[in-house]
């Protein structure tokens, strides 16, 4: 699956050096994915066999096996792992810690669409990583090759019993649970296990309490994570009896307890069950059938509560649960079962499904803090021991705490593929079970994983059905698709049955099995243009379901199950059946309204045909992913249709863009090059305001071969900048002048009457990326010296700006990434001895900043106070950060509303830790941490895992644009020019200064979605009246584009 391009640049892949990850998600992961002995056998094999030529370590504190011990083993510890090819993991690293042109394996849970998980999927395509996801790793008999299943169940079990012998004495009964510690307490499983055989051994000799007997673990599943758990159960004294004669246990135990107070007794019962102990039919004459649960779970009624948790001290929920199905308990059926007296104890929620199966379990426990009690008398929650109700486990990095032997397990299966993988240069080398585990490679999704995109841009969460979008077909239908649909690749089939057949569907609901044994439960709208196209849909989807339903006389697992709803007439027209010239704009964010205004707006289009001299207006179609997100940008303007489009779906994208003659993409950048590969093949124009990646570039020589214009970088900053700048610079030139200097200020800034807080800075979109770039590198030239500016230093870099026609800005500047570039681009990098780009920002902007990066504030990394389930307040989090139990134990709990007091001991605090050098500083920075209420006694949400969340979540709260309220775009370009005749040095000047428009009802249009948007229009307006001759992908870097442009952004300015 690589290319020339590929193999021409410098990858890494099959280097032979491999990269072992320092694991940084939770401060309990002590798991390594190859231990020493692994190491050493891979390295001592030789580069030959083996073909792992060096191994380097990130090194780390807390893995189970010391940096020592690898170092022994022949392996190099270094945190620099960029001489590595292959580099490997357990758990998801930092999106920083992904390099370039390499392979990554790790649990990555992305196949699936995972939201959560979609940003580092995003990077592994950025970076151009071949990523293979353990999880995707099975073997000839369909299971998984690498899990941690029973580790879990081992640990959750022994962690239960710890905390069961505690609940038991809170309940005035001491019993020999009480002596057994916590599984990550022992030194090893077996150390662990030798634990649970003495408590067995006592019990086996003097028993248990009577009163708390019969003890009855119930256990649901029969998979990995159910045997873990049995496992060590049956290091007990233990009867397994079938669920049936559960109720003939508790009858005769109640009849024993009548006459023998004091017996003690020597065992427990164990009871394994699944979903046919779990429900009945509602037809009382048709028995449980496990293809036909999963395919219709609305035809079955609940019956846990009354045929197994009657009868249960302890439920182990080892059974992945989906929102299509009855719970196991609810919170009203456990209220009624504690009121008739049943004797359920605790619940070791394994699965620590949260919301799930066991409804009251709706968050996790910690390692550290592993139960909770809930009482169901008044739905309360507790963190003793002592008092009503039941105890609850719900930790979810449970194998962690058999680091070392989960370690040597994972390690024995995987050092078998390291070698592979460690040589790989291309796909087509590898065996195929690892081929069908990568996901990405060379910027690409593997074909097994192109369903990827189309879920993610049509993934619906949880909406009721009646309020999904229609797809963009006359007829649909709803499909439910359940069974194996991710594991065993069955999504792939369904979704390109539906587009081959020249269907759509848009996904409306989504719930994934956790695990190879679980299933998967999808809701496709279908859509079709005609009922024998849908009928064909249907047909081959149901001939798919047939072929993998199972066979119950061999016993095979129903691995897909379908079912088929109402055909409904969606009644759509010819959206572009309108007579004049047509735009497509792709995308429904706040640039595209203007971008809609202006050309719907524009009058007498004169030539967009080669000999047409037409003056009909423009119609305009905005297409997006959601019906309702276009007609909310058409509303109000004429001549513009809003339409439903998928542009994952290649087939719709490519019916709109023949219909049209210019396509403006307005969507994130990742989209550009499959949309314009359907602008070239159909011959049309297209516009986009994102920079020129590698991507698009590859793409010129094709576009000048179809005679088609790809105009880039048509926006602000792209876009507007580079016509005002190569304006000047060519004018320079062409009076003979050499450009001495060049200089180019841009920011998006609130106006004047909006910078109302402390940074004088707001935000119209999330923060965090505005934060990011913060920590971004810099380079540039000033008088003949390259300047380069390290990501850490980059606020204490800014310097003040006052433009001389602006004399009431106080602005400063800050180096705006690599200014070199620029120099390649606009001709002047062998003339000029000054190259520079900054942003703006208000004049005090960056010293505060740096000073709450230095507090702490931007660090992504997981805090270990934010892990805890027990959320602290946001003071209680600028406390630890500021160590402020350091500065005065009579001042930790001021009243932060009390005047001077709290406010001067953090500016005190703030200048004793060094954080800045002056007091002005310092007292603004903590009039901008309490703006932001980074001093309440408010407890910290709990998405929120890092400082970094924190802060971005407060700026995001209390940073936003208020009603009526505008922003501002200022764009500040100067050149200086010299002559070789001896002419005077001149100083060139040019000034862009926009503000947001408040509109008729208050709506506003940003200035920034102006200045985005109407750039692109115009790009679209030159190509229908064909005055850019130029073809391939370009920049607006001519004179036939900059001139005309620079008149109409100077007519809509006015």
């Amino acid at each position: 699956m690589g290319s020339a391009a590929t193999e021409s640049n410098d990858t890494l892949l099959g280097n032979g050096v491999v990269g072992i990850l320092a694991e940084t998600c939770n401060m309990w992961e002590r798991r390594a994915p190859l231990t020493p002995s692994h190491c050493a056998r891979l390295l001592l094999g030789g580069g030959n066999r083996t073909r792992v030529n060096r191994i380097i370590v990130q090194p780390s504190t807390k893995r189970i096996h010391h940096d020592a011990q690898y170092e022994d083993s022949g392996c190099k510890i270094s945190e620099d792992l960029s001489e590595c090819g292959l580099i490997i993991g357990i758990k998801q690293p930092k999106l920083e810690m992904i390099l370039p042109d390499r392979a990554y394996t790790f649990f990555s849970h992305t196949h699936k669409a995972q939201k959560e998980n979609m940003p580092l999927l995003d990077k592994i395509l950025e970076e151009r990583v071949s990523l293979f996801d353990y999880e995707l790793i099975v073997g000839d008999d369909g299971k998984r090759s690498l899990a941690f299943g029973k580790f879990a169940g081992r640990a959750g079990l022994i962690d239960f019993l710890h905390g069961l012998g505690q609940r038991y004495l809170s309940l005035g009964y001491s019993t020999p649970f009480l002596s057994l510690g916590q599984s990550h307490m022992y030194p090893s499983l077996a150390a662990a296990k030798a634990a649970v055989i003495a408590v067995g051994e006592e019990i086996a000799t003097f028993g248990l309490p009577s009163g708390i007997c019969p003890i009855v673990f119930v256990f649901t599943g029969v998979g990995n994570v159910s045997q873990g758990a049995q496992e060590i159960f049956k290091l007990l004294p233990h009867t397994f009896v079938d669920a049936e004669k559960l109720p003939e246990i508790s009858a005769a135990w109640n009849l024993s307890k009548q006459s023998q107070s004091t017996k003690r007794v020597f065992q427990l019962y164990g009871c394994v069950v699944t979903s046919r102990d779990m429900v009945s039919h509602k037809d009382p004459t048709r028995h449980f059938d496990k293809a036909d649960y999963y395919a219709h779970p609305e035809h079955y009624a609940p019956v846990f509560h009354e045929r197994i948790a009657p009868y249960a001290s302890v439920i182990v929920n080892c059974m992945y649960w989906e929102r299509r199905f009855p719970r196991l308990l609810s919170i009203s059926q456990l209220q009624q079962l504690m009121k008739s007296g049943c004797l359920l104890v605790g619940i070791c929620d394994i699965t620590c499904d949260i919301g799930g199966s066991i409804e009251f379990v709706d968050k996790s426990t910690s390692i550290e803090k592993p139960f909770f009690r809930y009482d169901p008398s008044n739905n309360s929650y507790h963190d003793d021991m002592e008092g009503n109700g039941v105890i609850c486990l719900a930790v979810d990095i449970l194998p962690t705490e058999f680091s070392k032997e989960a370690s040597q397990h994972f390690g024995n299966i995987l050092s078998k593929f390291v070698a592979s993988l460690a040589s790989m240069k291309q796909l087509v080398e590898l065996p195929s079970y690892l081929r069908r585990a990568c996901i990405a490679h060379d910027g690409r999704l593997t074909s097994l994983y192109e369903y990827i995109p189309r879920m993610r841009k049509t993934m619906i969460d949880l909406a009721p059905a009646k309020a999904n979008p229609s797809p963009d077909k006359k007829y649909s239908t709803l499909v439910s698709l359940s069974g194996h649909l991710f594991d065993k690749f069955l999504i792939n089939e369904a979704l390109d049955i539906i587009e081959a057949a020249g269907g759509s569907f848009q996904l409306v609901r989504c719930e994934v099995g956790q695990s190879i044994d679980d299933t998967s439960y999808s809701e496709l709208e279908v859509g079709a243009d005609d009922t024998a196209t849908l009928d064909k849909i249907i047909d081959s989807l149901t001939s798919l379901a047939n072929a993998h339903g199972g066979n119950h006389n061999a016993r095979k697992e129903t691995e897909l199950s379908l079912k088929i709803g109402k055909v409904n007439e969606c009644g759509t027209g010819d959206i572009v059946d309108k007579e004049g010239p047509k735009v497509l704009i792709l995308g429904a964010g706040r640039v595209c309204r203007p971008a809609a205004q202006f050309l719907a707006s524009y009058p007498n289009i004169c030539s967009y045909g080669a000999d047409d001299n037409s003056t009909d207006q423009i119609h305009v179609i905005v297409a997006s992913l959601y019906q309702k997100d276009a007609e909310e940008i058409v509303e109000g303007i004429k001549n513009a249709t809003a339409t439903q489009l998928d542009v994952a779906d290649i087939g719709s994208l490519s019916d709109l863009v023949s219909q049209v003659e210019v396509v403006v993409s307005l969507l994130p950048a990742s989209f550009h090059a499959a949309i314009a590969r359907v602008c070239i093949e159909l011959k049309k124009h297209m516009v986009t305001a994102s920079y020129v990646d590698e991507s698009m570039s590859n793409l010129s020589q094709a576009a000048k071969g179809a005679g088609v214009t790809i105009l880039s970088e048509m926006g602000l900053d792209p876009g507007i900048d580079h016509m005002m700048s190569v304006k000047m610079i060519d004018e320079a030139h062409a009076r003979n002048g050499k450009v001495k200097a060049f200089t180019s200020f841009c920011g998006g800034l609130p106006s004047p009457a909006a910078a109302n807080n402390p940074l004088a800075y707001k935000f119209s979109w999330n923060p965090a990326g505005a934060v990011h770039s913060g920590k971004n590198p810099a380079v540039y030239k000033f008088l003949g010296e390259t300047i380069h500016v390290d990501g850490s230093s980059l606020y204490e870099s800014a310097k003040r700006l006052r433009l001389p026609g602006l004399p009431a800005f106080a602005l400063e500047h800050l180096p705006n990434r690599n200014s070199l570039i620029y120099g390649d681009l606009y001709g002047i990098s062998e003339e000029a001895s000054t190259i520079y780009r900054a942003t703006l920002r208000y004049e005090g902007f960056s010293e505060i900043m740096a000073t709450l990066s230095k507090i702490g504030f931007f660090d992504a990394a997981n805090h270990p106070l934010l892990q805890d389930t027990n959320r602290p307040t946001y003071k209680g989090f600028l406390d630890e950060l500021l160590n402020a139990n350091n500065i005065s134990t009579t001042t930790t709990n001021i009243n932060i509303e009390a005047s001077g007091g709290y406010d001067d001991e953090l500016i005190a605090r703030i200048l004793s830790l060094g954080h800045c050098k002056e007091k002005d500083i310092a007292v603004k920075t903590v009039k901008t941490i309490k703006f932001l209420g980074l001093h309440e006694e408010i407890q910290i949400p709990k998405d929120c895992s890092s400082a970094f969340n924190v802060i971005c979540q407060r700026m995001e709260q209390r940073m936003a644009y208020g009603h009526n309220e505008q922003d501002m775009v200022l764009l500040h370009h100067e050149v200086e020019v010299e002559y070789p005749d001896g002419r005077p040095t001149e100083k060139h000047q040019a000034t862009l200064l926009e503000f947001g428009k408040v509109e008729n009802g208050g709506s506003t249009t940003t200035a920034m979605a102006l200045t985005v948007g109407v750039p692109a229009a115009i790009g679209a307006l030159l190509l229908l009246e064909n005055k850019v001759q130029t073809k391939g992908v370009i920049r607006p870097l001519e004179p036939e584009i900059y001139i005309p442009d620079a008149g109409v952004v100077r007519h809509q300015a006015g």
